[in-house]
């Protein structure tokens, strides 16, 4: 089957959501700590980043939590203080990795349906998309919450195939994680390459065909497998 179409991961792998998250999240705990929260920045990032983990990243309520953890009140001023900072420091960094862009538009030069798969809440996703200047590259944007499963389920792939329109062999998939991108898009049938770039990018990895440290590198190797599968 010829290659038709490319299917991105967003968080780490078209921008660098970790390092963006982590110095906004910094900065709100500076405010909210300057705001009355009575506890020190250090032992407020702690808390924060427990909370992270218990919940993950797209839960909606981590300074809720870190309000109510730490002072055992549900405190409105100290919430929205940390959730404006979050914000507005995150969308100030926004931006796609260098070369992001020009990827999107050579492989949309070669004719290519292109798509976002991503775990999170669908207007959340959309937003970074909007906010990045990219969301017109692609014709399909899927996220976990439409679907109701997330990465690595294999359903949530064969309805990201379904929804490109196109058969599993006939799309290349791109991401950052080893056991969240690569190893299911390999199961369903997909030719899958592997950004090394966000906080997994030294994650052991025994099974990724290809590995590019710059995302433009993956215009090569796509061009190279639609012309080795031409008739």
């Amino acid at each position: 089957m010829a290659i038709k179409g490319v299917l991105f991961d967003l968080d780490d792998t078209l921008y660098n959501s970790s390092s963006f998250a982590d110095r906004a999240r910094k900065e709100a705990v500076r405010m909210m700590v300057d705001a009355g929260l009575d506890t020190t920045e250090e032992n407020a990032r702690k808390v924060l980043q427990k909370i992270i983990s218990q919940k993950g990243s797209n839960y909606s309520g981590h300074f809720n939590d870190l309000v109510k953890t730490i002072t055992g009140t549900y405190d409105p001023k100290l919430i929205v203080t940390g959730i404006i900072t979050y914000h507005n420091i995150k969308f100030a960094l926004l931006r796609p990795y260098p070369n992001t862009i020009k990827t999107l538009v050579e492989l949309k030069k070669m004719g290519l349906k292109l798509g976002v798969m991503t775990d999170g809440i669908t207007l959340k996703q959309w937003e970074k998309l909007i906010r990045l200047g990219i969301v017109d590259f692609f014709d399909v944007v899927i996220t976990s919450e439409e679907f109701g499963l997330g990465k690595p389920n294999t359903e949530f792939y064969e309805y990201a195939i379904k929804k490109m329109d196109l058969n599993p062999d006939e799309i290349v998939f791109v991401g950052d994680r080893v056991d969240r991108d690569i190893i299911p898009a390999k199961k369903v049938g997909m030719d899958a390459i592997r950004l090394l770039e966000g906080k997994y990018k030294n994650a052991e990895d025994t099974v990724s065909q290809y590995k590019i440290k710059d995302i433009y590198e993956a215009v090569d190797i796509i061009k190279n497998l639609v012309s080795s599968n031409e008739p």
